[in-house]
């Protein structure tokens, strides 16, 4: 076992070396600027205090990121505690009603996503895109989050926040996967060719 003795930089230097980035890792995951700081801070805090203990397998910008992982996993855990999840059924009646007609047929016209690839280069989409994770339920984007972004499995979803089941998990994904596309539908592929 490799101990860290020196690193190619100092720990002094891995607050200007690696902060930015870990920055906005946190932010794209918590969506909070102080929350996100706070995560920082605190990564900074345990990687100070386990850094003799680092083997160096891996570069340090890496170890810092996965100790950053595991406190937005347990950020995410601690309001999770403070929230339910049973306002899951309403949102999937509310998206059935919104989305499909009488005989169940959709009612946008999804012929329109036949370029998936052309969308997803342009930066307007990602405006969009976080516009419309922003206005799911925090609880509900938690766990989109933990599985698009993080990809855990559903039963590390289960062990992360209070969710009774992966079945439950997988019933949530659903409806929130729902609702982003009818969000998208709305603000992005409707409309108008210039905005």
């Amino acid at each position: 076992m490799r101990v860290m003795t020196e690193s190619p930089e100092s720990v002094e230097q891995w607050l200007e070396l690696y902060g930015d980035s870990l920055f906005k890792f946190a932010l794209a995951r918590v969506r909070n600027v102080q929350v996100a700081e706070d995560l920082v801070q605190e990564t900074f805090v345990a990687a100070i205090k386990a850094r003799d203990s680092f083997e160096q397998r891996s570069q340090v910008k890496t170890w810092l990121t996965g100790i950053l992982k595991h406190k937005i996993i347990d950020h995410q855990r601690r309001c999770a505690r403070e929230q339910n999840y049973e306002d899951a059924d309403t949102l999937f009646d509310e998206l059935r009603q919104e989305s499909f007609d009488a005989s169940g047929h959709w009612q946008i016209d999804v012929a329109q996503w036949s370029n998936p690839d052309q969308a997803l280069e342009r930066e307007e989409f990602w405006a969009v895109m976080n516009r419309c994770l922003d206005e799911l339920p925090e609880k509900m984007r938690e766990i989109f989050l933990l599985r698009e972004m993080e990809g855990l499995s559903a039963e590390e979803i289960c062990k992360a926040l209070p969710v009774s089941s992966t079945n439950n998990v997988w019933v949530i994904l659903s409806r929130l996967r729902m609702k982003l596309r009818q969000c998208l539908e709305l603000r992005w592929f409707n409309r108008a060719p210039d905005g």
